[in-house]
């Protein structure tokens, strides 16, 4: 089982201003993965996303950290140049295959910024 951490990045949802419903989703999504033992919902700043990712990542070492939300392809958009800012390596395969699968599922949704990183402890 694997140990799961989620970060919504909301200015309004970190506020109090708006439930935070994708990160609860995906909550429900990956029970059957493990346990969700971290879950945020943090403003959508660059420094803040680089922080909790990192945070997440080295002092909670968890085995896989889902992110969602931001505000799409504005400038307010940090997250992809805050994990790209945090990960050692990008694997744009999978990204692919993670647009693919929700395009098949949801033809009216895009998720256009997915990165994905593996990481190997020792």
């Amino acid at each position: 089982m694997y140990r799961i951490g989620i970060i919504t990045m909301s200015d309004k949802g970190s506020q109090g201003q708006r439930e935070d419903i994708s990160g609860a989703t995906i909550k429900e999504m990956v029970a059957n993965l493990g346990q969700v033992e971290q879950y945020r919902v943090i403003p959508d700043d660059l420094e803040v996303i680089k922080a909790t990712l990192v945070e997440l990542s080295d002092l909670h070492n968890l085995d896989l950290i889902l992110t969602t939300g931001g505000t799409g392809l504005s400038p307010r958009d940090n997250t992809p140049e805050a994990t790209l800012a945090v990960i050692d390596r990008n694997v744009p395969g999978l990204a692919e295959a993670i647009r693919l699968k929700v395009l098949r599922r949801l033809p009216r949704q895009c998720c256009p910024e997915p990165l994905v990183e593996p990481e190997v402890r020792p």
